[in-house]
């Protein structure tokens, strides 16, 4: 049996302001083929999970806190114990609109690397309204920092 600890898990901080951790899949001691998760604490007033769309399915759980989601031409607020989910090759966000952290989960499918963490890091996301469909009329604007070097 393989089990892992969320507590135990370093997880990696991206520049729109999240800990990513991996449960399933990626550097996490726990591997699946058909689908990874990951546990996500977003910063309060706009931590992010920035614009983009990949090949896999995918599902968003809100743990706690409220976030703004923000897929296709639409926009909703999702609070605690709701999920959205996500089509493949939707582009997609998801902003913390509190003044406290948010956590959320998501699942996809199936498992592999998505090129949106390593863009991020890069600084080299698709912008949106420009390599990439406009955000929602009135969405919290896109984290495009470059990181810090």
């Amino acid at each position: 049996m393989i089990v892992t600890d969320i507590e135990q898990l370093p997880g990696k901080t991206y520049p729109a302001r999240r800990r990513t951790r991996n449960v399933v899949g990626g550097a996490a001691p726990i591997q699946a083929k058909n689908f990874c998760v990951g546990y996500v604490d977003l910063e309060p007033n706009g931590g992010q999970v920035p614009w983009h769309n990949q090949e896999q399915e995918e599902v968003y759980f809100i743990v706690k806190g409220a976030a703004e989601m923000c897929l296709g031409e639409e926009r909703q607020i999702l609070t605690a114990g709701q999920a959205a989910y996500i089509p493949p090759t939707v582009f997609h966000q998801l902003t913390n609109i509190g003044d406290t952290p948010a956590t959320m989960m998501y699942i996809y499918g199936p498992a592999g690397d998505v090129a949106h963490w390593r863009q991020e890091l890069e600084g080299t996301l698709p912008k949106a309204g420009v390599e990439a469909p406009q955000l929602p009329a009135g969405a919290h604007p896109q984290c495009t920092e470059k990181p810090k070097a």
